[in-house]
């Protein structure tokens, strides 16, 4: 059985808060549905996943550059994309209990999967020939309102001084890819780059989902890590190819994800401008669901924008002086949802020898939130808390570390362990006496003597 299929949402959700991962937001309010707060090991452990997605996404490309756009853009960016106009979901309402609920959704319990090119009246059509065999999640019934399209834009009254917003209205942004699009000439313009290229982002979106669910793998707002690449027509193909062979193997290889909880799922009814979408998706405890999408979207973009703006987006290639609209390869991946895929796959529980029970999340040390945890042996003997706190400045300059003196060792490597941390260092008077601790490994829990001075060198072999 796949390791997703052990562990269930709500372990990993009461695990999440009781460890410091995510915290409902506005919980002392009531909590705010579907907005989420990381908490102090939760943001270390997103930021690692960002780093890491950065670094194969840039830093070891010297094709792809990155970029940081604004969350608000010019209104006509989101009518160029068809936002404005189409980006909608269809929403129904219980008439008994009155809560508000997304059609395709419902119909996806039931085996019906309704197409996302559906219009209003198609998706009615079918909500009425499926409705005695859905159920409201919330009170049972079976009496719905007509389905009605529900547009996702958050809109804001920044800039409007007239008091009437709604007939002007500025976004928060509902992707990040816009901003790279807009940006196309500039990076163009100033950056040694030509085709083919990419250009990488990490930031916020908002969506106005209808229903929250799922935990942190639907949100309201949420951060994602995506990367266009710019390409000849000709080439666009085999460029798409290797870029969802890249994008396997860094989940593959460098997350260090269970494979068997990964699968290729590809996409029957593209939008009209595409010509090819494949997502990676992961078994999450509610089932497999997209985690990144691979897509090839051809010239539409830069040509969109170039109608709305009236600038010319082409590229003119500097050797055969041909002239053309770059063609796009798209990968987009959500940062919750690889963080809720991590804790997933590495959340676990294992019966030790002595008959005792241990969780441990047993996090690639690449992605751990604490690297090093620095314990004196009694947090009442002044030269052992002394000197624990010597070794904490002096690796804290080089790895993210946590001084924990309070209960018992057995208890703060428990603590630790439930965290992802993979080394503990525990001083005690042995350390006064001869200079040594002990160092503690997470997974194996075998622990041995190591001289002070040989601590750097000893973590930055182990860690890297």
């Amino acid at each position: 059985m796949p390791e997703a299929e052990k562990k269930s949402m709500e372990e990993i959700i009461s695990f999440a808060k009781r460890r410091g991962f995510i915290f409902p937001s506005s919980e002392i309010y009531g909590g705010f549905a579907s907005v989420y707060d990381y908490g102090p090991y939760g943001v270390e452990l997103a930021n690692n996943i960002k780093k890491t997605w950065w670094k194969e996404m840039v830093q070891k490309n010297d094709n792809i550059v990155g970029l940081d756009s604004s969350i608000f853009m010019h209104p006509k960016v989101w009518e160029a994309s068809g936002h404005v106009g189409g980006f909608a979901d269809p929403l129904a309402e219980c008439k008994n209990c009155h809560t508000r609920l997304r059609v395709d959704h419902l119909l996806e319990e039931i085996g019906v999967f309704a197409d996302e090119k559906m219009s209003e009246e198609e998706i009615n059509k079918l909500f009425e020939e499926n409705k005695k065999k859905i159920k409201c999640p919330k009170c049972g019934s079976s009496d719905f309102s007509e389905a009605k399209k529900f547009n996702l834009l958050v809109k804001s009254n920044l800039g409007n001084f007239t008091g009437d917003w709604t007939k002007d209205p500025a976004y928060l942004r509902g992707e990040t890819c816009q901003g790279i699009y807009i940006n196309f000439k500039n990076v163009l313009d100033t950056v040694r780059v030509k085709i083919p290229f990419g250009i990488a982002q990490v930031g916020k979106s908002f969506r106005n989902e209808i229903t929250a669910r799922q935990f942190i793998f639907r949100k309201r707002e949420f951060e994602q890590m995506e990367m266009q690449f710019f390409t000849h027509p000709d080439r666009a193909m085999d460029d798409y190819e290797r870029w969802r062979e890249k994008r396997w193997n860094y989940f593959v290889n460098i997350l260090k994800l269970n494979e068997k909880n990964l699968k290729w799922h590809q996409h029957e009814n593209l939008v009209f401008y595409a010509k090819a979408a494949w997502d990676i998706e992961y078994q999450y405890p509610f089932g497999f669901k997209e985690m990144e999408g691979v897509h090839y979207r051809t010239d539409y973009d830069l040509k969109q924008h170039s109608k709305f703006s009236g600038q010319d987006l082409s590229y003119r290639d500097p050797k055969t002086n041909e002239k053309y609209i770059p063609h796009i390869v798209e990968t987009s991946v959500g940062v919750e949802r690889i963080f809720l895929a991590v804790m997933t796959d590495f959340y676990t529980k294992e019966k030790l020898n002595d008959g005792s029970e241990r969780t441990v999340l047993r996090l690639p040390n690449i992605l751990a939130p604490i690297k090093v945890a620095i314990f004196p042996l009694l947090k009442n003997k002044p030269d052992l808390v002394q000197k624990a706190r010597e070794i904490f400045e002096n690796l804290s300059n080089d790895f993210m570390c946590e001084f924990d003196d309070n209960g018992n060792i057995g208890k703060r490597y428990r603590r630790q362990d439930e965290i992802g941390t993979p080394y503990c260092i525990t001083v005690d008077f042995d350390t006064l006496e001869n200079e040594t601790v002990t160092i503690r490994d997470r997974d194996t829990m075998k622990q041995e003597r190591i001289k002070i001075d040989e601590l750097r060198n000893f973590l930055q072999i182990k860690l890297n």
